[in-house]
């Protein structure tokens, strides 16, 4: 027996730029897909550096959770791809703003190249109490 699947889709992020959702809710978890730093309303980089990528990225993903009816204390798994590892440090602060103890699990990594040579991308797993 599958569980059904319900797909997220907000206005207030950034629409797929290939074949694939926003997020997808299965029972009470909530999977959602790398965002980058663009803005919905222009579809252009929040700015050319990680921090402005980084702020907008976590704002399209609370769009996304909001969209779900959940927000970041509900999130339990974050993976963050880094165009420079050296950037670690800033997303760090700026992530901290974000989220709250407990924290999420997370890993990071750094990638050759990102979605539109974006400096950041972050996807996340969330559990929402009800199904």
């Amino acid at each position: 027996m599958s569980l059904a699947r319900t797909v997220i889709k907000t206005a207030m992020a950034p629409g797929a730029i290939g074949p694939y959702s926003q997020a997808l809710k299965v029972g009470n978890t909530l999977y959602l897909s790398g965002q980058i730093g663009l803005s919905p309303e222009s579809n252009e980089f929040a700015g050319p550096d990680v921090e402005a990528q980084t702020n907008q990225a976590l704002q399209n993903i609370r769009a996304v959770l909001k969209e779900a009816g959940s927000s970041f204390k509900d999130v339990v798994k974050t993976t963050i791809l880094l165009a420079d590892i050296n950037d670690f440090a800033t997303v760090n602060k700026i992530y901290a703003q974000y989220f709250s103890e407990p924290y999420p699990a997370r890993a990071a990594y750094e990638c050759s190249k990102l979605p539109k040579l974006a400096r950041i991308e972050i996807e996340a797993i969330a559990v929402l109490d009800q199904v």
